[in-house]
């Protein structure tokens, strides 16, 4: 009788490149070939969702990770060099940023309950976060709160658009400590806290990163490498462990730092996202009237200018031929209304996002960085960490320069509304006479006060430049809000008008106060995109440092050459590829599992080394040997009596996980799903032989001196049938487990810790190949039919896998 029961199984159309259980949820991440994000249910192996490949984000999925709390997936993309963390519950974006180099694995770990400082001090530093995190939510009392996001404008708006619209929580997660650690090629190393602040870069490890684990107490990080000195040759497998005791030691204060460095980036993601709906308000055809003007003036055959024509046309009320067929054959009475009408409701939109979301989201972050400048200030705690307050002061200062640059669009706003209501309400009327059509009497009254007001905006805006034409290919810019919106200049090409202003000229006369650090600097030829370049390159300055200081304190507690890896392994998916890292979070052990396939293909080899660099273990390292556990399939020869491990997972602190197959494979020889209990390996027996390890030479190198334990798998193991098994990912937590076969295209989904009742199996197994034989496209094939399925054209295949697949999203 199995011991575990198999509740789901699919042929897949795309090659898997990764699979990863969520650690909350029966739900499995697997990313393909093809680019595709997919999650899958375990009942049925049931489709949830799948996120495609796209060019803004990539198409190439490197690497996969689970946020502790399983709400969020992060994965890494090779072609964009982008990190992207998607929200479990429906396939988009909640945040994403670039690296510099393309990542080869990630990591996602929660500091737990036990670590830190152990005992009465843990329940102390706990209490010390909740007493953090309840004065985080009383900054709401002194905080607006933020506004969503117009949902009508901006599919990137979306994160920000939920009735409660509390994303920078849901991005944060619980108080508790999490991070994501990425490795790359070249020995990049990064650490973000709650998956987007990053708190170190971390330097000094060679090689191409193939496995990574950050113990839950902080205190180091396992990392295991792949070394090549050239493109040909065999690469070495090497185990870094590197000391982060400083995030162990500052625990707290990391916390607090992390938090409120994830506040600021989520606030300028914030108004980022609200420039892009402010542009989005604009309108192109805002830009009709510079464009119809410019056409005037290369058309027109008479010298008079288009300011004189527009003059003549207010004092006398009398037009030119020409500009009679601009303003009656091209812009027309309907068209000035509907560009009137378009004008105002532009504008009405962005002043109010400007107002709502830009200034909210820009005072918020000015607070939210005088706080840290406070913990700056607060040297004792946080020097150590490389929070600069001077650093911070300069990024108060240029989003000060941001608000007072928002603050001139409304007037610029405020000052073309009007304007532009004045010109276009006279326009309107003298075209209705020129068209001799009927003048409402209310819109026929126009005041000394209105034609002055009319003349001052003609003089002001309706000037030919010759230089802007050079520049933009137009002689006019009466439109003047579209300059501050786009990202096409640094200058603005109407800046506003500072003659006369008398505070503005008295700053300009007056050194001391130019330069007073309590006078936010006022640019005024910039464009708002500009400013908030600068201001995003101080704050992201600021934002580095810590980063810089924190990785420059990590440093090698251990190198070890383990093997090098033979050629036949080129074409795995390295994704899969042994080693495999575990840190045991209750006795704070890192666990290493690999295989020395040159020397003893039979073998799995578990290193282990303490968390804390200082102190050692016993058994550091040892190699298990499978015994016959497989009578009535097993030929009576010695030499068939050895299994080879193809994969191995920690299922739990005190199991792993393992595909076998015999030595020597013959055909019909089946491989072998079973669970190995730690308790079976770390007897008490031969503890007094213990590996001395010479660092001169690779571990392959010495694998004959290696203390060897052969194990004897009593029921907890099941034969795979007609599968041929490769690869393995599970979960202690959910009990689950997915098998992955060579082709990396059939999987097979088992409760792990599940008595299987005979009757109902045979009732199961008899229910299956009904259906299986009557209705194939709306059921997995049973295992009885794999071999149809593995023998049908990859044309018929793909069509029955998109059949299933459509009929069991939900």
């Amino acid at each position: 009788m199995p011991a575990f029961r198999q509740v789901g199984e699919k042929q897949l159309p795309q090659e898997v490149v990764f699979m990863a259980w969520s650690p909350k949820r029966d739900l499995i991440a697997l990313a393909n070939r093809a680019g595709e994000v997919l999650l899958h249910r375990l009942a049925n192996f049931q489709r949830v969702w799948s996120l495609p490949p796209n060019e803004n984000t990539g198409k190439e999925v490197t690497a996969l990770a689970w946020r502790p709390d399983g709400k969020i997936l992060a994965f890494g993309l090779n072609d964009t060099k982008r990190i992207i963390l998607c929200d479990v519950e429906k396939p988009e974006s909640l945040h994403s940023f670039s690296v510099d180099s393309s990542i080869t694995y990630m990591h996602w770990m929660e500091v737990t309950e036990e670590s830190s400082l152990g005992g009465k001090g843990s329940r102390f530093f706990f209490s010390v976060l909740t007493s953090f995190y309840n004065a985080e939510d009383e900054s709401n009392l002194l905080l607006p709160k933020l506004p969503a996001l117009p949902k009508n404008y901006s599919t990137t708006a979306k994160i920000f658009s939920e009735e409660k619209s509390d994303e920078i929580m849901k991005l944060l997660g619980d108080v508790r400590l999490n991070a994501l650690v990425l490795g790359g090629s070249s020995g990049f190393i990064e650490i973000y806290a709650y998956g987007m602040f990053k708190i170190a870069t971390v330097t000094g490890v060679a090689g191409s990163c193939r496995g990574l684990c950050l113990s839950s107490d902080l205190k180091s990080l396992s990392v295991i490498t792949e070394i090549r000195d050239s493109s040909d040759s065999e690469a070495e497998i090497t185990y870094f462990q590197l000391d982060t005791s400083l995030l162990s030691s500052y625990l707290p204060e990391v916390t607090r730092m992390a938090r409120k460095f994830t506040h600021i980036s989520t606030l300028l993601q914030y108004i980022k996202l609200s420039l892009t709906c402010m542009c989005e308000a604009w309108e192109e055809i805002l830009m009709q009237m510079d464009s119809r003007l410019t056409k005037f003036v290369q058309e027109k055959n008479t010298t008079t200018s288009v300011q004189d024509e527009f003059m003549q046309l207010l004092l006398w009320g009398k037009a030119s031929l020409e500009l009679q067929a601009l303003l009656m054959n091209q812009l027309t009475v309907k068209g000035l209304k509907k560009l009137g009408q378009s004008i105002e409701s532009s504008y009405s939109s962005i002043q109010k996002l400007v107002i709502s979301h830009l200034q909210s989201g820009s005072e918020a972050l000015l607070y939210h960085l005088s706080e840290l400048k406070g913990m700056a200030l607060w040297k004792q705690k946080y020097e150590s960490l490389g929070l600069d307050a001077s650093g911070i002061e300069d990024a108060i200062t240029a989003v000060g320069s941001f608000i007072l640059k928002a603050n001139e669009l409304l007037q610029v706003i405020d000052s073309s509304m009007k304007n532009f209501k004045a010109f276009f309400r006279w326009l309107y009327v003298a075209m209705l006479r020129m068209s001799e059509d009927h003048v409402l009497p209310e819109l026929n009254k126009m005041t000394q006060k209105d034609i002055t007001f009319v003349a001052d905006f003609l003089t002001e805006h309706f000037n030919e430049a010759p230089e802007l034409y050079n520049r933009k290919g137009k002689y006019f810019n009466v439109e003047r809000v579209g300059q501050y919106l786009k990202d096409e200049d640094d200058d603005l090409v109407s800046p506003p008008n500072t003659e006369g202003n008398q505070w503005f000229n008295f700053l300009k006369n007056s050194t001391h106060l130019k330069e007073s650090p309590l006078l936010f600097p006022y640019y005024p030829e910039k464009s708002l995109h500009f400013v908030k370049r600068q201001m995003e390159g101080v704050i992201d300055q600021c934002l580095q440092k810590p980063a810089d200081v924190i990785g420059k304190s990590v440093h090698q507690a251990v190198c070890m050459s383990l093997y090098k890896t033979s050629q036949s392994e080129d074409s795995t998916p390295q994704l899969f590829k042994l080693p495999f890292l575990w840190n045991d979070k209750t006795s704070n052990i890192h666990y290493v599992l690999f295989t020395i396939l040159e020397n003893s293909i039979s073998k799995i080899y578990i290193l282990r080394r303490h968390t804390d660099t200082s102190r050692s273990v016993s058994s550091g390292i040892l190699a298990v040997d499978f015994g016959n556990f497989l009578n009535n399939s097993i030929n009576e020869s010695s030499d068939s009596r050895c299994y080879s491990c193809l994969d191995a997972h920690f299922y739990d602190d005190e199991t792993v996980t393992v595909v076998l197959k015999e030595s020597v494979e013959q055909e019909g020889k089946e491989r072998v799903l079973a669970q190995l209990p730690l308790s079976s390996v770390y007897t008490d027996e031969d503890q007094d032989r213990e590996f001395i390890w010479d660092s001169t030479k690779r571990l392959d190198e010495q694998s004959d001196e290696i203390p060897t334990r052969t194990v004897f798998l009593e029921n907890q193991w099941r034969v795979l049938e007609n599968m041929k098994a490769q690869y393995v990912s599970v979960n202690g937590i959910r009990k689950v487990s997915c098998v992955l076969s060579s082709n990396l295209r059939h999987v097979r989904v088992f409760e792990m810790d599940v008595e299987d009742d005979g009757e109902v199996e045979e009732e199961e197994e008899e229910e299956t190949t009904q259906i299986a034989a009557g209705e194939p496209d709306e059921q997995n094939q049973s295992a009885d039919n794999q071999d149809n399925v593995c023998g049908a054209s990859a044309e018929e295949l793909l069509d029955e896998t998109e059949e299933q697949e459509s009929s069991l999203d939900p």
